[in-house]
């Protein structure tokens, strides 16, 4: 009798996930906080549900129950405060940022760490064909030998009075290379929620990828985080995963205006803005009162906006905009604050909102540095 076998690539939808039991749910406890803010209870209910729905334990001998106490055993939850019975812990935390990384930046490109690309050649790290003469001050690792023998030999010629003189040594020229200071400003209005889009948790998880970027690629970058609504304030790290929306209007311009106190303390050549919205700024602060108008695009409002965008583009700030609203007139708004500061707009959607972000970071196309 004959036998044949065909090779195929794995199918996890015809084969089945042959994972361990943890690892599966555990991916999908992730993906569930990412939902509920990082709410561990919220999530672990939405589970069970999924549990008693789907049967995601059936044929194994460990239940929920059991993956829960792994969880606490493996440190990745632990007993809450502020009434909450559970809590994830900085692990979790930590993990969430790695598996938004993997997801959202699954094309990352390994281009060193702590280094973006300028038109300019001067002191760097990278060395280029290019040649110049030696100056004082030039490291001997950028020396060119060949070329510094060949003008010695043109020179003097082969023979005893063969030597070495200034004139003759090359170095290569090399890539000047900065760190980046960026701002990443987050929508927290009403409106990330509205109109039964969830926006808000594609804008977290962006944020949560970005900063793993940057901590593990980038290391000598810097990354902050401000949330806006009616005011404007600095996120740590460790309160990413759990941004929430708020019955905030959009104060567009405190938003701006705390981005640009935090780069002022930041030493970095080349700064940037990148801001996630998807709605018009509908409110200021005036005399210590807050002005808003939710209806239309106010110019007492945008006016105060655009005036942050003039002032970002005369200390060297680009901002980079994320609209996640294709209405014409906040298209306008948008077009209007990228003219008047030099900077970039995209009109990204919510499965691409990442994808977008992580090619303008890398790639990081500045064309000047001061």
């Amino acid at each position: 009798m004959a036998f044949s076998f065909e090779y195929t690539a794995w199918d996890e939808a015809r084969h089945g996930d042959q994972r361990p039991l943890f690892e599966q749910l555990n991916e999908l406890f992730q993906e569930l906080l990412q939902h509920t803010a990082g709410d561990a209870n919220e999530a672990l209910e939405w589970l069970t549900q999924l549990d008693e729905q789907y049967d995601l334990t059936e044929g194994h001998d460990e239940g929920i129950g059991d993956f829960i106490e792994e969880l606490k055993r493996r440190g990745y939850l632990q007993e809450g405060e502020k009434g909450q019975s559970i809590q994830i812990t900085a692990r979790t935390e930590r993990a969430l940022r790695e598996r938004a990384l993997d997801r959202i930046f699954d094309n990352l490109q390994k281009d060193g760490r702590g280094t973006h690309r300028t038109p300019y050649a001067g002191q760097g790290d990278e060395r280029l064909p290019e040649t110049r003469r030696w100056a004082f001050g030039d490291s001997i690792n950028r020396l060119d030998v060949t070329g510094t023998l060949s003008n010695a030999f043109r020179r003097s010629g082969i023979g005893s009075d063969w030597h070495l003189s200034e004139d003759d040594f090359r170095v290569h020229e090399t890539d000047h290379r900065s760190t980046m200071a960026t701002v990443l400003m987050i929508d927290l209005s009403h409106s990330m929620v509205l109109y039964g889009e969830d926006r808000i948790t594609p804008a977290r998880k962006t944020a949560l990828a970005l900063a793993e970027l940057i901590k593990t690629r980038y290391p000598d970058d810097t990354l902050d985080i401000v949330a806006f609504g009616n005011e404007a304030w600095e996120v740590d790290l460790k309160d990413l995963p759990y941004l929430e929306v708020g019955p905030y209007y959009t104060n567009t311009r405190a938003g701006l205006q705390r981005a640009r106190d935090i780069l002022h303390r930041r030493k970095n050549r080349n700064k940037q803005i990148f801001m996630i919205t998807d709605g018009k700024p509908s409110c200021h602060i005036e005399n210590g009162r807050m002005y808003r108008n939710a209806y239309g695009l106010d110019r007492r409002i945008v006016n105060k906006v655009l005036d942050q965008g003039m002032m970002c583009r005369r200390e060297g700030i680009t901002i980079t905009t994320f609209m996640l609203a294709r209405n014409p007139q906040l298209q306008d708004f948008v077009r209007d604050l990228t003219e008047t500061n030099h900077g970039r707009a995209y009109y990204a959607s919510l499965d691409d909102l990442g994808s977008f972000l992580f090619e303008d970071y890398v790639r990081n196309r500045r064309t000047h540095v001061r």
